[in-house]
């Protein structure tokens, strides 16, 4: 068993492009070891995105808690709002952004749990 917290997280995962990533459950030891499945605590601040990218194995399901997103899922523009999810399969190229004047927070969980490997910047 592995209970985390955002708190828990020493050294969260601060993209360049602005997005902080606390990974709470996950495959590296310090998140407890788990192969089927990762979950993530995303904070985008105002103005930022992530990077462009896909997962060649891993599935991902994004649930927003706070905030207002835009995501660019191949070519399609969708928004989501707190309590709606989004599912991205394999191979889908996908973006996130935080067009809002606050903080966007979203859950991120990936099936098999997400490794840095899995993750192609385009």
């Amino acid at each position: 068993m592995h209970i985390a917290s955002k708190q828990d997280v020493k050294h969260p995962i601060k993209s360049p492009l602005g997005e902080v990533i606390y990974e709470l459950l996950g495959a590296s030891e310090r998140s407890g070891g788990a192969e089927a499945h990762s979950l993530a605590l995303v904070v985008l601040p105002p103005t930022k995105s992530s990077a462009r990218h896909y997962h060649n194995v891993s599935e991902e399901s994004y649930y927003i808690l706070r905030g207002a997103a835009r995501m660019i899922i191949d070519e399609q523009t969708l928004y989501l709002s707190p309590g709606q999810a989004c599912f991205i399969e394999p191979l889908e190229r996908h973006q996130i952004f935080n067009d809002g004047d606050d903080d966007l927070e979203f859950l991120a969980v990936c099936a098999p749990a997400w490794t840095p490997d899995d993750s192609v910047f385009v």
